[in-house]
């Protein structure tokens, strides 16, 4: 199997500067060609540190795609350590990346300056694939045995995300032309409800008995629980996906409701395809989440075909003169309890004559007493025919329980409303 390194140049990564979303793309786009991606580094503009961590991926993958270092500014070193690397006697003009750069820079109304010409300059041991969203060339070099122990080619690539972005498909589609490639067939199943650990304990009589060649991933997030990836690597993708679907249907038979999709979805996105398909309507009020549910599920295009909106009922007023949440409900049960969710669910629905609507209402921090301590949600659910609610705790930041209360409340309407379906 093609195994491959990405690697991410550039000081501001490593003091956190800037997010690198490079590496998750490239690797995503190499997995999806069939390459196995072994490692990830990033590295310091330091030039001895950079030649010497990609002499040691290129020993030990048959790809390295880097990104980052090839500004036009004297901090960017990458392309001089590049072609110390790989032995460079001299630098040559790219004709084609000199003529992008003109084409760009003229675009924008700019002059183009010598240090904007140097870029086009590439170390003659590098082929170039043109960058026709940037001024700074891929370079391409193709390594023999004799350098690194095998055969091995590595990429270099701005570290500008849109510009590697766009032409990460010229860079895989080289990679095809240039590499037998063994398949790799994943299949992703969204589990929520269970935190990593417990989701593990649950699996593991299930994991120890997954064939050999079969290989099982816990990816976990806060707002759509955990990816559970089950992947095969080199074999046939009609005989895998035989395969793999035995297995998931043995998953389903451990997990259930827990599963709440079997694409890579997020919970918004298995909430929008549920109502797009059944022609329901949706509606929101939100206290504690002040409007987190409603920005994710706008997030989905296409969601006005079922989503009508949402009232933010911050305040206890809010929610007795917009919602009718009747005031001794409040006084009797407290503003963070079943009664409110429940009340503030079947008033929104109400307002917005929706087939259902979720409410939440909590403490997300700080604050908090016995009752209900930090972290504390009570979520609502209403349909023209019942309302149900259910209770919440985290022990997160603000931030991250706001976050996580939002998350659950999708969760715990589309385990609502697949219910009220099926029976």
């Amino acid at each position: 199997m093609t195994k491959a390194s990405v690697c991410t140049i550039g000081d501001e990564i490593l003091i956190g500067q800037i997010i690198d979303t490079n590496s998750a793309r490239i690797s995503s786009a190499l997995e999806a060609a069939g390459i196995k991606v072994s490692h990830k580094v990033s590295i310091g503009d330091e030039r001895k540190t950079i030649i010497d961590t990609l002499r040691k991926e290129l020993e030990d993958n048959d790809i390295v795609i880097t990104t980052g270092g090839l500004g036009p500014t004297a901090d960017d070193i990458t392309k001089p350590a590049l072609a110390e690397l790989t032995g460079s006697e001299k630098y040559v003009l790219n004709e084609g990346q000199a003529a992008m750069v003109r084409e760009i820079l003229h675009s924008r109304g700019l002059d183009v300056l010598d240090i904007n010409k140097a870029q086009a300059l590439v170390p003659d041991t590098c082929e170039v694939i043109v960058n026709r969203f940037g001024t700074a060339p891929i370079m391409v070099f193709r390594l023999s045995e004799k350098d690194f122990g095998h055969k091995a080619t590595l990429y270099s690539m701005p570290g500008v995300p849109h510009e590697t972005e766009n032409m990460l498909p010229d860079v895989i589609e080289d990679i095809r032309r240039h590499n037998e490639l063994s398949p790799i067939y994943h299949r992703n199943v969204m589990v929520y409800g269970l935190a990593e650990s417990a989701l593990a304990m649950e699996l593991a009589s299930w994991e120890a008995a997954l064939p050999k060649d079969m290989h099982l991933a816990y990816l976990p997030n806060t707002l759509t629980g955990v990816r559970l990836r089950l992947s095969v690597y080199g074999g046939v993708e009609a005989s895998d996906k035989e395969r793999v679907e035995a297995e998931i249907g043995r998953l389903k038979a451990i997990l259930g409701d827990k599963i709440y999709s079997l694409d890579d979805d997020t919970l918004q996105h298995a909430v929008g395809k549920l109502f797009r398909e059944r022609g329901l309507s949706l509606c929101a009020a939100e206290s504690c989440t002040g409007g987190e549910i409603a920005h994710l599920l706008t997030t989905v295009p296409g969601a006005s075909e079922y989503f009508l909106g949402s009232v933010t009922s911050y305040a206890i007023p809010v929610k007795e003169k917009v919602l009718g949440v009747p005031s001794e409900t409040i006084q009797m049960n407290g503003v963070v309890s079943s009664e409110v969710a429940s009340a503030m669910a079947q008033g929104v629905r109400k307002l917005m004559d929706a087939d259902y609507a979720v409410s939440t209402t909590g403490l997300a921090g700080p604050g908090g007493d016995e009752r209900n301590p930090e972290g504390t949600v009570w979520v609502g659910v209403a349909s023209r025919k019942a309302v149900k609610t259910a209770i919440f705790r985290y022990h997160n930041d603000r931030i991250r329980n706001i976050e996580r209360f939002a998350a659950s409340a999708l969760y715990f309407l589309l385990t609502f409303v697949n219910s009220e379906i099926n029976n």
